[in-house]
């Protein structure tokens, strides 16, 4: 099943499904609000089906804006957006420390009949104007299945330290809030996948007791409100980011399913870890977007015949 993409220079990507159906649309221009993070952002996305599986500034969390990379807690500063959380203070609205990321162009855009391939430019401003770290950034639409009912988004980050410091990234987890390591690739659900389903590969638990725990993949799914069906997101970890010998730092999952639906693949639950002048990591990361209520073993299924 091809796809159908159109770019509005300045504003976004969108890509179609032969039929018609946005599946996504990319927005990289500035957001209005500094205090919100400025950063490009994937929203809507939907299924083939045209089920929307994302939220967009939601009243909880302004900031929260469908598929978005984020970085919570970066050497004091806030690339994740909103309030920030300080250690026996608990969370407060410091603008200054509220950075954001410059989309800075595409060095390539290559569009097939079944393929979207883009890398994107980027650069870490924090708040004052200092650069902090240039991004590699890859996005790549594909294996749009009809008879499945799913599609592929793959996005890679390379992030390299340009400062004369090291680079601390953390969470608020890490700045002693228990069990709230978020930071990462960062998805926000719309209010229809609140308490919905999460489920691992070996793990009937529920999204509460999956929080900080790792694995390949994870997957919600929801029954949505104002249609009949349900939809299910899967996602999932390139081998290398889970490889102790390549990954720089161990990752961990950050999901919540009540009060607010989201999935973090964090790079820094737990622990810190720095990034030195000049050096760079890598992680590469993929979204299984699917109508339906998808199980375990479809899930692996489906993602055995994905390679990567």
């Amino acid at each position: 099943m091809g796809i159908r993409v159109s770019h509005a220079y300045g504003e976004h990507i969108a890509v179609a499904a032969a039929d018609g159906t946005e599946i996504l649309r990319y927005v990289y221009r500035p957001d209005p609000e500094a205090f919100e993070a400025r950063k490009p952002y994937a929203h809507p996305v939907r299924t083939l089906g045209g089920r929307t599986v994302t939220g967009y500034r939601p009243s909880d969390h302004r900031w929260h804006k469908g598929l978005q990379m984020t970085a919570s807690h970066l050497s004091g500063q806030n690339f994740w957006g909103g309030n920030s959380y300080v250690h026996g203070q608990g969370y407060l609205a410091l603008p200054e420390r509220v950075g954001s990321m410059r989309h800075d162009g595409f060095c390539e855009f290559t569009v097939d009949d079944d393929r979207l391939a883009v890398t994107e430019e980027l650069t870490w401003v924090a708040h004052g104007g200092e650069e902090w770290a240039r991004e590699r950034r890859g996005l790549a639409v594909h294996s749009v299945d009809e008879e499945a009912g799913a599609w592929v988004l793959d996005w890679s980050i390379h992030l390299t330290n340009v400062r004369d410091a090291p680079l601390a990234f953390g969470s608020p987890t890490t700045a002693g809030r228990e069990l709230a390591g978020y930071t990462g690739l960062q998805w926000r659900g719309p209010r229809d996948f609140t308490g919905g389903t999460a489920f691992a590969p070996d793990s009937d638990v529920d999204a509460g007791k999956l929080m900080g725990t790792q694995g390949p993949w994870l997957a919600f799914t929801t029954e949505h409100d104002d249609v009949d069906g349900h939809s299910t997101l899967v996602f999932a970890h390139a081998p290398e980011n889970l490889d102790e010998k390549t990954a720089i730092h161990a990752s961990h999952w950050f999901v919540r399913a009540e009060p607010i639906p989201t999935v973090a693949f964090s790079w820094a639950f737990f622990e810190e870890f720095e990034l030195p002048p000049g050096e760079s990591f890598a992680y590469r990361y993929r979204v299984v977007v699917a109508d339906g209520a998808w199980d375990r073993d479809r899930v692996g299924t489906h993602l055995a015949g994905l390679p990567w």
